[in-house]
């Protein structure tokens, strides 16, 4: 952990000695793909192949969840918290921003404006621009909370949740248009912030690849990007928090308040926690107005979104790995009724290489953390020497390294508590 914060603070004093300009060109930067590769990128055959491939498993996972038996043994389980939330991140930083694609909801809204003969771009009011990102944000924290804070192997949790979703998803994009995916879809809000550290991205509706960092300078500033970076953040520290001895001990006592409503309250605080923090550091930056301040939290907010990458795969990768096996044996009997065997999967043994190799799994999450938070230092710099008047480019980040500190070192403190 000293180490880990040392890391970061030489990091920034070469950052504030050999980069006093702004490096990064955003949307401006990037090559363009050769024309035979970006036509099979954006062919109408991979396009519908991508539909019809995220419907199937929309469907499988329905299928399993509504018909299958409530038990830790339903792949629907394997599907919604596994291989969606942990494995669509390592997808979409080495294929872009995949989700639009794959996501069943907007399929089904273009199935409908076809049926209706409407156009998926309009819906029947402006998308108000106050609300900015903020319903991603409430439905990361609702995903989160039914992930953590109830019985996570309970099928029906996840049943509400996705029967919620959906039709926030359909009759929001009814009202507002597809535009609504882009604000309120907390899956492709995330997963689309996971795709900025890539190296493809869009220029005038044309793929390039760029380096990742100038992609991440081209994430779109809007309210509540800081919540949504502060949802991702705060409750993968509660995660960890969670399943640290101190915390198992405490909660064993009976208390006055209910454990639901005790471990809600505390994952709030996590979260306020993270973006209380980062928005006060940002707006204590010297020789600007007052109304020049309030925008730095969301100018910067980019700058924690590789930070929330490295938390990901320190927290989950063996996750991923382990019980990914596991439910790949569940997925091929689907409803748990023992007599299945779609996929020839069922005799499989799961390899647990990770979890008895306690060291290697140690300097991996040591290493998923610095490296998102290095990263991070490097964004919000640049973003910095760009936004922040010449004199006090330096002196104005002060109060975000020691933030960043606090977050690099109280990260590893928590993923290591016992």
């Amino acid at each position: 952990m000293v180490g880990a914060g040392w890391a970061l603070t030489v990091s920034f004093a070469v950052l504030a000695f050999s980069w006093r300009t702004s490096r990064f060109r955003g949307e401006r930067a990037g090559r363009d793909l050769p024309r035979l590769l970006a036509t099979v990128v954006d062919s109408a055959v991979l396009r519908g192949a991508l539909r019809v491939f995220g419907l199937v498993v929309a469907a499988v996972l329905a299928w399993a969840a509504l018909f299958g038996q409530d038990s830790p043994a339903n792949p629907a389980l394997g599907i919604f918290f596994i291989y969606l939330w942990v494995g669509m991140v390592p997808l979409s930083l080495l294929l872009g921003n995949v989700w639009p694609r794959l996501s069943p909801m907007r399929t089904l809204h273009l199935v409908l404006s076809w049926v209706l003969r409407t156009s998926p771009e309009r819906g029947l009011v402006a998308y108000p621009s106050w609300l900015g990102y903020w319903p991603a944000a409430i439905g990361l924290f609702a995903y989160i909370w039914v992930e953590l804070i109830p019985d996570p192997q309970l099928v029906s949790n996840a049943i509400t949740w996705c029967l919620v979703y959906a039709a926030a998803m359909l009759v929001g994009s009814a009202a507002f248009g597809s535009h609504w995916f882009t604000r309120a879809d907390p899956f492709e809000v995330w997963f689309g912030l996971v795709a900025r550290l890539s190296p493809w991205g869009r220029r005038d509706g044309r793929v390039v690849v760029r380096s990742p960092l100038d992609n991440l300078d081209a994430t779109t500033v809007d309210r509540g990007l800081v919540a949504v970076v502060a949802v991702l953040l705060g409750s993968t520290a509660f995660d960890s928090f969670s399943a640290s001895n101190w915390w198992l001990n405490y909660t064993a006592v009976p208390g006055a308040l209910d454990p639901t409503l005790r471990d809600t309250l505390v994952l709030l605080g996590f979260v306020l926690f993270v973006a209380v923090t980062f928005c006060v550091a940002a707006v204590t930056a010297p020789g600007m107005s007052w109304p020049d301040r309030r925008r730095l939290p969301r100018l910067l907010a980019h700058s924690l979104v590789p930070i929330s990458i490295g938390y990901v795969f320190a927290h989950y990768f063996t996750l991923l790995l382990e019980s990914g096996q596991k439910y790949l044996v569940y997925l091929s009997d689907p409803l748990v009724t023992g007599e299945h065997d779609y996929l020839g999967t069922i005799d499989w043994t799961t390899t647990y290489f990770l979890s008895v190799r306690p060291g290697l799994v140690a300097a991996l999450k040591v290493g998923f953390v610095l490296t998102g938070h290095i990263l991070g230092v490097i964004a919000a710099h640049d973003r910095a020497v760009r936004v922040l008047p010449m004199r006090h480019a330096v002196s104005g980040q002060l109060a975000m390294l020691a933030v960043m500190v606090v977050y690099t070192t109280g990260g590893l403190l928590l993923l290591f508590s016992v």
